[in-house]
């Protein structure tokens, strides 16, 4: 192995959790633009976008999941609060989770946005560590 080479078992990443409030329900409601809008804030923020699958729920809302090569993505809609659950987990350093979710409230044009990052995983030097 080369001596630059991470050790076996090396692996860090971000994981943003996110409230975002005061959103037009009806785009809330409306998977197809709800898909495209993360698939293209998660591309912009560095993240490899491998799949995105939909579901809407009758009468309302909506799920959409990302399959990254960093990780995933995930929102779950509330369109009669005017709400959204939003969850990015990226591992690495070339995707910005916290960017994706800034990226993602600006294109519903939420009111309000809660976030927490939580760190995640093991770093380099924690990795031969138990």
């Amino acid at each position: 192995m080369p001596s630059d080479a991470a050790p076996v078992g090396a692996f860090s990443g971000r994981h943003v959790l996110a409230e975002l409030d005061g959103i037009d329900p009806s785009l809330l409601d409306d998977a197809e633009f709800l898909r495209t809008t993360l698939a293209s804030t998660l591309t912009d923020a560095g993240a490899t976008v491998c799949d995105v699958i939909t579901h809407r729920f009758e009468p309302q809302g909506v799920t959409v999941l990302a399959m990254l090569a960093e990780s995933h993505a995930s929102l779950h809609t509330y369109p009669e609060l005017g709400a959204m659950f939003v969850d990015v987990f990226t591992c690495g350093h070339r995707a910005d989770p916290e960017h994706a979710v800034r990226l993602l409230a600006k294109a519903l044009g939420a009111e309000a946005e809660t976030m927490s990052t939580i760190t995640r995983g093991r770093r380099p030097s924690e990795a031969g560590e138990r």
